[in-house]
């Protein structure tokens, strides 16, 4: 295991089987890239079978037969959807959300709910299974908020979005934004709920992310925000980063999937949600560091009034729990431009 334990016996022993739901996705595929690593088995769920292939493919080759399975749910938000993905494992890491950006509030946020609960419940039926890990997002506490200076706390919850995306229609194209905000605060509300009420026989935490940055896995796969920074390396250009993602604060992806692996097998992390911010970032600071990095290739100049995340937050706990991992704490802002870029 590459994870110090201090000694303790971690909640689920090594080898066994842990089910990454959206195991195609950016973050989803290096949760289980970072699982495997660890010394554990990984059962992937996808909606169809052409992500099962590339995902069983990309893993067999880097870690051999016997290590990654997949099973197809096609729909997460119908009731046992998860019955069958749930047996015989030891612990989850919910990862798979809407990601399809639709405006309107009731296609997506009631799925998200029903997905997450939905888990959690086939979960509860299985005793074999110890901790349960949801992949939720910084958009669940706050959206960023452009030069304002605030505190940002894991007590914190996005009601702000919550009510801009349930607003009385038009549902026009900028409402998405709040529409995934809360899907992600009402679903981890949710889960918070369940635990309370249900007391299922596994132990619960929140992993929540903000800006995804660093190594894709797979040209095949949807990169959502890994994508944006090799748009800029091959473009030259970073308006089209800027228009869709203001400044905020960006996590190396390894990292926030190492996170997750910590919020499994950690026996003193329970029942907390753990941030995965680094450090706030704009998109000129990615043009700047390009330019050094890349020299030969040209590069547009900054972006004239983008602004700054001016947002503080307590993230040692969570770079503490990185340092666990034989880490410095969180990668830089070079690394994972670097790991993005690919050369």
């Amino acid at each position: 295991m590459n994870y110090d334990l201090k000694g303790k016996a971690p909640v689920i022993p090594l080898d066994s089987l842990v089910l990454v739901t959206g195991i195609s996705g950016y973050i989803g595929s290096h949760v289980a890239d970072q699982l495997l690593q660890a010394g554990y088995r990984v059962r992937g769920s996808v909606r169809d079978e052409t992500k099962a292939s590339w995902v069983t493919d990309l893993f067999v080759k880097k870690y051999g037969q016997g290590k990654v399975e997949t099973i197809i749910v096609p729909d997460m938000a119908e009731p046992g959807a998860f019955d069958e993905a749930c047996k015989g494992i030891s612990a989850i890491a919910h990862v798979a959300s809407d990601m399809s950006d639709s405006p309107d509030p009731n296609k997506v946020i009631p799925s998200v709910i029903a997905g997450a609960l939905n888990v959690a419940s086939s979960a509860a039926k299985q005793s074999s299974i110890k901790r349960f890990v949801y992949t939720s997002s910084s958009t669940a506490m706050t959206s960023p908020k452009l030069n304002q200076e605030y505190h940002i706390s894991n007590t914190m919850w996005n009601e702000e979005d919550v009510a801009k995306a349930w607003a009385p229609p038009p549902y026009n194209p900028d409402r998405s934004f709040h529409v995934y905000g809360a899907s992600k605060t009402q679903a981890e509300q949710a889960m918070w709920k369940f635990m309370k009420e249900e007391k299922p026989g596994f132990g619960f935490n929140a992993v929540l992310p903000n800006f995804n940055m660093g190594t894709v896995l797979s040209d095949k796969q949807s990169a959502s925000t890994g994508a944006a920074v090799k748009q800029i390396y091959d473009s030259g250009s970073a308006k089209s980063a800027a228009e869709r993602y203001p400044p905020q604060w960006v996590v190396d992806v390894q990292d926030t999937a190492r996170l997750h692996v910590a919020a499994l097998i950690d026996p003193e992390v329970e029942s907390q949600r753990i941030l995965a911010f680094a450090h706030p970032f704009n998109w000129n600071d990615v043009l700047v560091r390009l330019r050094e990095m890349y020299p030969d290739r040209k590069f547009e100049r900054d972006i004239e009034g983008l602004g700054r995340d001016l947002s503080t937050l307590d993230n040692s706990p969570s770079a503490e729990l990185l340092r666990k991992f034989g880490r410095k704490g969180w990668a830089s802002l070079e690394e994972s431009i670097r790991d993005n870029v690919g050369v």
